[in-house]
């Protein structure tokens, strides 16, 4: 898997050009920094898991893990395409609502989910993916104050400790996330005792930006064993198991196993736990979400100064950084660049390229974009195009120094189409009030 979108090439003026449209332009047309999504790709890799899945296994679900870059066009494109929603909170939710979106597919996640947002939830009649018995027990009153009837998975921890960064660890046994394993019978009787609250299957997830096939399979036979468990103490039925996300991409040169040796394994194992403890086959979900939006998304800045500390490093400067992609001060995440407007077949072959640190403009010394590059001589006004940032960049934004945050705009045959605008400045005070 490459780390540029797919439709990544030079053009015919040496520069660099993706969904038809020549990045040096959108620059000059939108202003940099800009998020850019290549529509091809994010279709592509949506349709690859979608259509991987449903010829396996028929009956399955993909689900897009709103997180990873939320708004109500990205929501649009991938929902277009078959999958579901799994959000995080009530503005994921509003978000696709805005988005007109089938609400019976959206998944509501989160370890601590304010009660006004788990009103919504029930209310917009999703699927409640509970984390802890107090959740529960908020979610059985709720929904019997709003007569209704929730539907119910649980997430569990599974105890496995993917090999990913500490951060994003997220099913190992020391995590906020998920139902003990000493609860889980508890949890069960809380919803069998319910008249509102209908149990649908279990959920787990252990982490982001995991390249071992294994820790996937293995989920497999924790969540069997949960839903045994569950049925010998209560009679509930785990009919769905969701295998959540975390499916690693290539930001420099990494190397992810193909998505259907994935999901083959992955079948493989619960067709062969349902056949063991003789079982009907359940629904099988899944949560890409880095993996389907992060290829597909690049973002370009405009060079400021260049400065050159003799015997130590050159700097560039960016007219960003930990504003709109925080990633690698959260997490010393990796990025691979070029300059957009210096493509050519020499600096391709690796000739006259020099070492740069790119560094944003936020007065923090940890503001660095990427610690070290080779690249063609920059100079002041050259377009920077950061690869793979189609996740957690925008999804992180903030408006730290005062800095408006950038607009996005998605590329297509040719033609580039606005999908979020810059922030103004009267945004940033519009909140704001004054004594």
């Amino acid at each position: 898997m490459s780390n540029k979108p797919l439709t990544a090439k030079t053009n015919d003026k040496g520069h660099f050009e993706v969904g038809g449209c020549d990045t040096v332009e959108l620059a000059k047309q939108f202003g940099t920094p800009l998020y850019v999504v290549d529509e091809l790709t994010l279709r592509h890799n949506c349709r690859q898991y979608v259509s991987t899945l449903k010829s396996k296994y028929p009956n399955s679900l993909v689900l897009y893990a709103s997180k990873a870059l939320c708004n109500t066009a990205v929501l649009k494109m991938v929902c277009d395409e078959g999958l579901g929603l799994d959000v995080s909170s009530g503005g994921e939710l509003y978000t696709a609502k805005k988005a007109n979106l089938d609400l019976s597919k959206v998944y509501f996640h989160g370890n601590n989910k304010p009660l006004k947002e788990l009103e919504e939830g029930v209310a917009a009649g999703v699927n409640i993916v509970a984390d802890n018995l107090c959740e529960l027990k908020n979610l059985d009153q709720i929904s019997k104050r709003l007569k209704m009837t929730a539907r119910v998975m649980f997430r569990i921890n599974p105890g496995i400790e993917a090999h990913t960064h500490e951060f994003i660890q997220t099913g190992k046994i020391d995590s906020k996330f998920g139902i003990q394993k000493d609860k889980i019978i508890e949890a069960a009787k809380i919803v069998s005792g319910s008249r509102y609250l209908t149990f649908i299957g279990l959920h787990t997830h252990i982490g982001s930006q995991i390249f071992d096939i294994d820790p996937f399979v293995s989920e497999a036979d924790v969540l069997f064993d949960y839903a045994k468990q569950i049925k010998d103490a209560t009679g509930l039925e785990a009919k769905e198991l969701d295998f959540g996300g975390g499916w690693g991409v290539s930001y420099i040169d990494e190397k992810p196993a193909p998505v259907p040796q994935l999901l083959e394994k992955v079948i493989q194992r619960v067709r062969a736990k349902a056949a063991e403890l003789k079982i009907p086959e359940p629904k099988i979900i899944f949560e890409p979400g880095r993996s389907i939006i992060s290829p597909a998304g690049i973002t370009l800045y405009t060079i400021g100064s260049v400065k050159e500390i003799p015997g130590i490093r050159k700097y560039a400067m960016i007219d960003g950084g930990m504003s709109d992609n925080p990633r690698p001060i959260l997490y010393d995440a990796q990025y691979d660049a070029l300059i957009a407007n210096k493509i050519s077949v020499e600096t391709c072959h690796g000739k006259s390229l020099q070492k740069y640190r790119i560094a944003g403009r936020f007065c923090e010394s940890g503001d660095i974009l990427i610690k070290e590059i080779k690249l063609p001589k920059i100079d002041e006004n050259d377009i920077l195009a950061v690869m793979c940032t189609g996740a957690y960049g925008y999804s992180m934004a903030s408006n730290y120094n005062r800095v408006c945050r950038p607009p996005m705009v998605v590329v297509n045959n040719g033609k580039s189409t606005l999908i979020l605008k810059r922030e103004t400045y009267e945004d940033l005070v519009s909140q704001d009030v004054i004594l």
